[in-house]
């Protein structure tokens, strides 16, 4: 089974969300962490399926970790907000732009990469505002680029105000008919003007051989396997998913059993105590790869409800 089987069976819309949405998960989580993901979401403004996959996208590049607590950035992801970090505010003012409502974003050391300010203007466009205004910081002043034109003294004044300049820096200004799209188009051309999330980093290879997506795809080739059975799988250091059905009905699931076997690295056949499954057995084993374990995986025996003797072992038999 490929990565790509799960779709139909997780369901749902296709995920809608823009390169803007995830860089500003990240700096949502640069400002405030653990978040959950569903006020990630509601910062986001987008679904919670959409910020599911922002959140897998991070994790796979190793700038989240995700906790029963919530999601943080991991070492990785505060070099990576290091590298595209900007400062984001509204702004009022009506000598730069044509716009009803204005969003300023200051991109650090940026200015060296303008051109005219056409290319960020297009951008901003692009992402659904109105228009963009593109500005360069260089010895106390602030100027239009191509003409050294400065701004008028009481613009300059409204952007210092918002934010600490220093010399080549870029303001970029994005004019819309909403916050919202204001900030989208403002983000979406300092994203433009400095190449793009760069999300690439060396991981262990353990790790990069066995993502969320490819456990999920493990878990539903097991659950397909035992006849069905309720199966769990959850990542060393993630929430899991649970699996009924053929669907996912729970993506940040955990349980004892299965924290226990990532840490003993044994496999464990237990009466359930807590959790959706208490009172029922289960086995849970753990997922090595090159001698270390990244994930647990478990099925929940529930034909033991109904009186049958002859549970499911899950180990192998003297024909085999």
């Amino acid at each position: 089974m490929s990565v790509s089987d799960l779709r139909p069976r997780l369901g749902g819309p296709i995920p809608k969300f823009k390169e803007y949405h995830i860089w500003k998960a990240i700096w949502c989580l640069s400002r405030e962490s653990p978040l959950g993901r569903k006020s990630l979401s509601n910062r986001l403004n987008i679904g919670e399926g959409s910020t599911r996959t922002i959140l897998t996208i991070l994790q796979d590049a190793g700038i989240v970790i995700i906790r029963k607590n919530g999601i943080s950035l991991s070492p990785d992801g505060k070099i990576t907000w290091s590298e595209v970090m900007m400062d984001v505010q509204p702004m009022e003012d009506d000598n730069l732009t044509i716009g009803e409502y204005n969003c300023a974003v200051r991109v650090p050391r940026a200015g060296v990469r303008v051109n005219m300010g056409c290319e960020e203007r297009d951008a901003a466009i692009k992402a659904g505002a109105t228009g963009a205004t593109t500005l360069l910081y260089n010895n106390g002043m602030l100027i239009f680029p191509g003409n050294e034109y400065p701004v008028n003294p009481k613009s300059q004044r409204t952007i210092q105000n918002l934010f600490e300049l220093h010399n080549d820096d870029a303001i970029i200004i994005g004019t819309a008919s909403t916050p919202e799209l204001a900030e989208e188009g403002a983000v979406t051309a300092a994203l433009e003007l400095i190449g793009g999330l760069r999300l690439s980093h060396d991981k262990p290879e353990t790790m990069a051989s066995m993502n969320i997506n490819e456990l999920i795809a493990f878990a539903f080739m097991v659950h397909d396997l035992v006849g069905g059975l309720p199966t769990c799988a959850k990542p060393r250091d993630s929430l899991g998913v649970r699996i009924e059905n053929g669907r996912v009905v729970d993506n940040a699931y955990t349980g004892a059993v299965m924290e226990e076997v990532l840490e003993v690295g044994t496999t464990i056949r237990r009466i359930a105590v807590s959790g959706p499954y208490k009172g029922i057995r289960v086995i849970v084993s753990p997922v090595e790869i090159d001698g270390k374990v990244v994930a647990s995986i478990g099925v929940v025996d529930v034909r033991t409800m109904a009186g049958i003797n002859n549970p499911i072992r899950l180990q192998e038999d003297d024909d085999y």
